[in-house]
């Protein structure tokens, strides 16, 4: 890690992420943005309010990294396109404070492969594997027993299976903890989200996947728990808020104050977990078993997904079509292990044809519900 000013790079500056990120990085004149990009939203303001030379909107991100040489990367790219940024900064060492879960499940083996190369500082995100990364700092591996990942278990967790057949796209994205985009809303309603932790969590921790559990914990107050081979259990606690996670990261290894309150346990706090429910969300299942098969199973669930969500928030599918449609995909492709990224591209891209093949399908009843 650079010591003195720490030139970032700001990936997915207009999302949920990235505009946190922004308000962070405005508080600590030792982190200097050098760099901006979106997906699609114009950044001229942000690059002049700011003062921020190197920026980009859409296409590959490698040329702007490139030119403006930062110390750390913040990824915060959302789905398949931020796989060419990840294994950018891993393979040159460049910290990588990673928010964008699908380019590691996607390219988990070639990015692993990189990060071993380049041998620099990979700091998790999102807030259950920041929870972990925090639990496990300066313990030896030989003593970890296993993981244990929470989930919020969505807007739908006490919905049946028929009344799953007809939420709407508003009920979906009306998250009843965290504040985030749209994408990975509807991904936490499926468990989806869940799903590509599982396989994140697999890759960063070097775990094998009967090692990560997954329970609901409606409250989202425990991020995450690591189970010791003695027997005892740490926990991650506090509010949910991102902010946490994208500052430490960001100040990593100083763990700057952030305005987030501490948790007041004498006001009555009730911890409440349970098993999730795989009959009602199979996505869950399907990744456990993407993640179990290896190769480009892991790169084929989130790309069929990716498809899904989006023809989900576009009113072409319904709800309770995602599954199955993230299902047949993963029945149709042969994941054969990717040797580079040309490779990988071409396996999403296979992914994605057949997803929208699936999701242009007229149901079997001839109706949408």
């Amino acid at each position: 890690m650079a010591t003195g000013v720490r030139r970032v790079a700001l990936l997915g500056a207009t999302g949920s992420i990235g505009r946190q990120a922004l308000e962070i990085i405005a508080e600590h004149s030792e982190l200097e943005l050098c760099a901006l990009a979106s997906g699609s939203q114009p950044l001229d303001e942000l690059a002049a309010r700011h003062g921020v030379e190197h920026v980009q909107v859409g296409g590959d991100l490698t040329d702007l990294l490139e030119a403006s040489e930062p110390d750390l990367v913040l990824n915060a790219v959302v789905g398949f396109a931020g796989v060419e940024a990840t294994l950018w900064a891993l393979e040159r060492g460049v910290t990588l404070a990673l928010a964008n879960k699908e380019s590691l499940v996607a390219a988990g083996d070639l990015a692993v492969a990189a990060w071993k190369r380049g041998g620099g500082l990979l700091l998790p995100v999102d807030s259950e594997h920041s929870a972990v990364f925090q639990c496990l700092e300066g313990r030896a591996p030989e003593t970890l027993d296993s993981l244990v990942l929470t989930a919020s278990g969505g807007p739908f967790r006490n919905h049946s299976s028929a009344e799953l057949a007809h939420v709407s796209v508003e009920d979906a994205l009306a998250h009843p903890t965290w504040s985030m985009g749209p994408k990975i809303t509807v991904d936490s309603a499926t468990l989806a989200n869940k799903g590509l932790e599982l396989m994140e969590a697999h890759f960063l921790f070097g775990l094998p996947y009967e090692k990560i559990e997954v329970v609901v914990h409606p409250a989202s107050i425990v991020h995450a728990l690591v189970r010791f081979r003695d027997g005892a259990a740490l926990a991650h606690l506090g509010h949910p808020d991102m902010r946490v996670p994208i500052s430490f990261a960001l100040t990593f290894p100083a763990r700057a104050a952030t305005p987030v309150a501490p948790l007041d346990l004498a006001a009555g706090l009730t911890l409440e977990f349970e098993a999730p429910d795989a009959e009602r969300f199979p996505l869950l299942r399907l990744a456990r078993e993407a993640g179990e098969s290896g190769g480009t199973y892991p790169c084929a669930f989130n790309a069929a997904n990716e498809v899904a969500v989006a023809s989900f928030l576009e009113g072409r599918i319904v709800f309770t079509d995602v599954a199955p449609l993230v299902e047949d995909v993963l029945a149709q492709v042969d994941g054969t292990p990717a040797r580079d990224l040309a490779e990988l591209v071409e396996a999403d891209a296979d992914a994605r044809g057949r997803a929208e093949e699936v999701s242009a399908r007229p149901p079997a009843n001839g109706v949408r519900a």
